[in-house]
C-alpha cells in the first residue's frame, strides 16, 4: 500500500468501526440504561427475569459500548485531521467529516462520499505525475 493512500485507508475504516459502535451505544446500552429496567431513568418494560444486572443506571453495556466507543471515535477524529492535512481540506469540510461519526448512519454515507472523491482525486494525481507513454 502507498504511503499516501494509507490515512485514506484508515479512515474507510475507522468510519465504518465508529459508524458500528455508535449504533450499539444508541440502539442496545442507552436503551438498556434509560428505557429498561424499575430503576431506570424513563423506565418504559421491567427488565427480563434473571438479566437485571444489564439495565437500568449502573448498566454494564454501558462500560462494554461507551468506553470503546470513545476511543474509537478518538481515533477516527485523529485519522480524519491526517488526511484532512494531507489532502489540504477545508476546515468546515474537516469538521462536518469528523461531526458525521456522531450521528448515526450519517458516517457511513458521508464516508462513502469522501472515499469516491478522495479516490478519484488521488487516481487523477497518479495520472498526471506518470510519465507519458509514446508509441515506439
Amino acid at each position: 500500500m502507498q504511503n499516501k493512500r494509507l490515512p485514506l485507508s484508515l479512515y474507510r475504516v475507522l468510519a465504518y468501526v465508529t459508524g458500528v459502535w455508535l449504533l450499539l451505544l444508541m440502539f442496545v446500552a442507552m436503551p438498556a440504561k434509560y428505557l429498561v429496567g424499575d430503576d431506570a431513568m424513563f423506565s418504559v418494560v421491567a427488565a427480563p427475569a434473571g438479566a437485571e444486572h444489564w439495565f437500568g443506571p449502573e448498566s454494564p453495556l454501558m462500560l462494554y459500548i461507551a468506553v470503546p466507543h470513545g476511543y474509537i471515535y478518538m481515533a477516527y477524529v485523529l485519522v480524519v485531521l491526517w488526511l484532512a492535512i494531507g489532502r489540504r481540506w477545508s476546515a468546515g469540510r474537516t469538521v462536518g467529516v469528523a461531526l458525521a461519526g456522531t450521528i448515526p448512519l450519517l458516517g457511513f454515507f458521508v464516508e462513502r462520499k469522501v472515499a469516491r472523491r478522495e479516490q478519484d482525486a488521488m487516481d487523477a494525481a497518479d495520472a498526471q505525475s506518470a510519465p507519458a507513454r509514446t508509441a515506439g
